[in-house]
């Protein structure tokens, strides 16, 4: 689901429960997101409450942004590697091993009711094999669904490291799957 333009006319103007529909409608994936930077249920709120204030003190800018989504990643990213460099934390490493139900999405498809506990566990488990970066990349493509143009302006690489990453992703996903 995604804003409209009018929702966000309405937040530029101040409406506050326009506002809390914004909220509710990215904190989720927003919170998940930062949790899988920081390893930390709380910092990974705190990062969210504050990208909220941040983007609610400076929503004049809304109507201008074409992606709210990826815009809202890219800050939730940048306050996270913020934090894990003022607290002198290994950033290097991203660990989404805390993050709960973050590769099954809440709706049952016909796919999923077809595929078994284990495999899914399996799948879960291949896709934290994965390096960091590679995790990262295969997340905000396949999960999140972002455009591998925007995945690159975010994360500051080329598209075609976009589909190295995925084609090494999907590859090793696929050797753990089939052995």
């Amino acid at each position: 689901m995604q804003i409209n333009d009018s929702q966000i006319k309405r937040i530029v103007k101040g409406d506050q429960n326009a506002f809390r529909l914004f909220m509710d409608m990215y904190s989720k994936d927003l919170f998940f997101f930062a949790q899988g930077y920081v390893n930390s249920r709380e910092t990974a709120e705190e990062i969210v409450s504050d990208v909220f204030l941040e983007v609610w003190h400076n929503r004049q800018a809304l109507d201008q942004i074409r992606s709210i989504k990826s815009w809202l990643l890219t800050i939730v990213r940048n306050r996270a590697i913020s934090y894990l460099r003022k607290t002198s934390v290994n950033h290097s490493v991203i660990s989404f091993d805390s993050i709960e139900d973050f590769f099954l999405p809440a709706v049952v498809s016909p796919d999923e009711q077809i595929i078994s506990k284990e495999e899914i566990e399996n799948i879960n488990r291949a896709i934290n094999n994965l390096s960091p970066k590679c995790k990262e990349v295969f997340l905000l493509a396949k999960f999140e669904k972002l455009p591998y143009k925007e995945i690159a302006k975010m994360l500051n690489i080329s598209v075609k490291t976009i589909d190295v990453h995925i084609a090494n992703a999907i590859q090793k996903i696929s050797e753990i799957l089939y052995k």
